[in-house]
């Protein structure tokens, strides 16, 4: 605890739980400072359910990609039995990162350094001369002890989620009580429906920031007249309503008039058990830490944040809709090109003010901010999350685990 106190003071980060009127919000620190950011990775990106990407950008057996989650070098691929599986990108030998590039794996994965090679499920196949020339066996060798590291995976709404520290509670009790909130009218029968667009299904913007000020500013709408006036002229802030998740792991915001204008006569297919008084109902949600989803009676969207460092981000959008035709057939090319423009054009509006958000916090004046008590208790509910897990204590051995949290690994 110390060491995070002697970046931050103890005092900017106890008062962000404060009651929202008498609270600020993250100290600069937080945005600025890349030993803090260490910290992060650990609490908040190790130790939680985090997103790295989409199931169906890996769609055939043996596809596999490379991936770094803040410095974590990390193999996502789909195996033999076309399940998604997610390793530690290390080789168990002498370190080398095996994958460094996305490829198609025929039969195994093999490290360049010295050719020890893995099949999709990490298991070690091959050791090249391991016992010397032209003897690839050893006696003293276990080649069980050597397989790849696996890392604890999901997948949901086609969202690969990952608990690096495999700490955290079963992702099924992580992610009910948001499943749960949108079964009213987003059942899981109708989920099972979504189809990934493989035209208009994609888009990602690079924001010269912390990932933070995505997720802070997604989940309110108090900006919406400013930053989107387009958006703005027929979802307007007063048909908004604030989304705050118990257990705390997710915020946002709803809309009562979800409405777009599109050009022509053609709509896309709607979810079947969308109830018929919550048609123009549309949620844009914060699941901690790091994605942003939106449903809607006629698509999904889920904008994944991949933080580089403490003051770059890249952000990717995957858009999906009911059914195959509504996804890729040539009917609905039209009606995807719009949606797709629109909310890159949306997104894109965002950046411009996370980035100048990023700026502001070089300055020593700044006090983390004062929020509306009206407007934005969505915002300061992540602070809070945030703030929470970053001061995770651990303060007195258990005799199950040898460790006895202050609060639950969830909150």
């Amino acid at each position: 605890m110390s060491e995070i106190y002697s970046i931050i003071e103890k005092k900017k980060l106890d008062v962000v739980s404060n009651p929202i009127e008498k609270s600020h919000g993250l100290p600069n620190e937080c945005y600025t400072s890349e030993k803090y950011t260490q910290l992060e990775r650990k609490k908040l990106f190790e130790d939680k359910w985090v997103v790295i990407g989409v199931a169906s950008s890996l769609p055939n057996k043996g596809d596999a990609k490379p991936f770094d989650l803040l410095g974590i070098p990390i193999i996502i691929l789909r195996d033999k039995k076309n399940k998604i599986r997610v390793f530690h990108n290390v080789c168990s030998h002498r370190g080398y990162k095996i994958l460094q590039k996305s490829c198609k794996i025929k039969n195994l994965i093999r490290c360049p350094y010295h050719s020890w090679s893995y099949d999709t499920s990490g298991k070690l196949i091959a050791t090249p001369h391991l016992g010397g020339m032209n003897k690839h066996e050893c006696k003293k060798f276990d080649k069980s002890k050597s397989n790849l590291k696996e890392i604890r995976s999901s997948v949901w709404l086609d969202m690969i989620f990952i608990n690096i520290s495999e700490n955290e509670i079963s992702f099924e009790k992580y992610i009910k009580p948001l499943s749960d909130r949108w079964e009213k009218f987003w059942p899981e029968k109708d989920r099972k429906l979504m189809v990934y667009s493989n035209d208009f299904g994609y888009f990602n913007l690079n924001a010269k920031c912390n990932w933070k000020f995505a997720i802070e500013n997604y989940c309110e709408s108090y900006h919406l007249p400013w930053v989107h006036p387009g958006l703005n002229s027929y979802s307007k802030i007063s048909d908004h309503y604030h989304i705050q998740g118990l257990p705390n792991r997710f915020a946002g915001q709803g809309t009562k008039v979800y409405n777009p204008r599109f050009k022509g006569k053609e709509k896309f297919p709607c979810f079947p058990n969308w109830p018929k008084d919550k048609e123009n109902i549309a949620e844009y949600v914060a699941l901690f830490p790091n994605v942003m989803l939106g449903i809607h009676k006629d698509h999904f969207y889920a904008y994944w944040l991949e933080p580089v460092d403490h003051k770059f981000t890249k952000e990717h959008m995957e858009i999906y809709y009911v059914g195959e035709k509504a996804a890729n057939s040539k009917k609905y090319k039209s009606l995807r090109k719009q949606n797709h423009k629109l909310w890159k054009s949306v997104q894109a509006e965002d950046v411009d003010i996370i980035e100048g958000m990023q700026e502001g916090r070089n300055s020593p004046s700044y006090n983390g901010g004062n929020f509306s008590p009206i407007m934005d208790n969505p915002t300061h509910h992540f602070h809070k999350w945030v703030a929470t897990n970053i001061c995770l204590l651990y303060t007195s051995p258990s005799p199950r685990d040898g460790l006895l949290s202050r609060m639950p690994s969830s909150a």
